[in-house]
């Protein structure tokens, strides 16, 4: 999936137009509901959670896009933030909502899902909001997220599935036909990628959109 890749590299317009749609609660909700008959409410409140992670955690957000996530951190919070995007071009919106909202706990990283450059168990939270639907290699990318979660760590996200509705299924193929989305995978799939690695997975679909956390075995 090397195109995908090079395709979320270098494709600046993409990147924009999806960041731009996702931080327009209009546009995300329009879409949400007519693209893959979910309620972007429920991506919101998953995101609101980060609010109440403990002073002092290590947390991951990839693929932070253009700082979705940001809207749940506070100034002054004693949290170290690491966001991470393949995007050059979502780093770069990911910086300038960090800077308008004073948010300087948070570092930034260029990086493949697929392989990470931090040490293993180097954080107590790893968020992926709709990130595992356009990684080359989903399963692979949640191998990476437990090896660097801490044992009884969290992982908590959400994902584009395949098998819940004819019409998110067909937009998933013409995705994956223009090289913006990978394999993807169906609830099943994912909670496969989970099991090996997790454990008190919960995984909850709303149309072609799965919410899911999970506990990081602890050995």
């Amino acid at each position: 999936m090397a195109d995908l890749r090079e395709r979320w590299k270098r494709d600046r317009l993409t990147a924009a137009v999806y960041d731009l749609g996702v931080q327009s609660y209009p546009v995300a909700w329009a879409g949400g509901r007519a693209l893959w008959g979910y309620e972007i409410n429920r991506l919101w409140k998953s995101v609101g959670e980060l609010a109440g992670t403990p002073d002092d955690s290590v947390v991951l957000d990839l693929p932070c896009g253009g700082g979705t996530s940001f809207r749940a951190l506070s100034r002054g919070r004693r949290l170290r933030y690491v966001a991470a995007d393949l995007s050059e071009t979502m780093l770069d919106r990911a910086r300038a909502q960090a800077a308008g909202r004073s948010l300087g706990q948070v570092r930034f990283v260029r990086t493949d899902a697929g392989s990470l450059p931090f040490a293993d168990a180097s954080f107590d939270l790893v968020t992926s909001f709709n990130g595992l639907h356009v990684f080359a290699d989903p399963a692979g990318a949640v191998a990476e997220f437990a090896r660097v979660l801490r044992p009884g760590g969290t992982l908590r996200g959400t994902a584009v599935v395949t098998g819940e509705r004819r019409r998110g299924d067909l937009l998933v193929r013409a995705l994956r036909l223009t090289g913006t989305f990978g394999p993807a995978g169906s609830a099943d799939d994912l909670e496969s990628w989970l099991s090996p690695h997790f454990d008190d997975v919960e995984i909850e679909t709303a149309g072609s959109v799965a919410g899911f956390s999970a506990r990081r075995i602890t050995p």
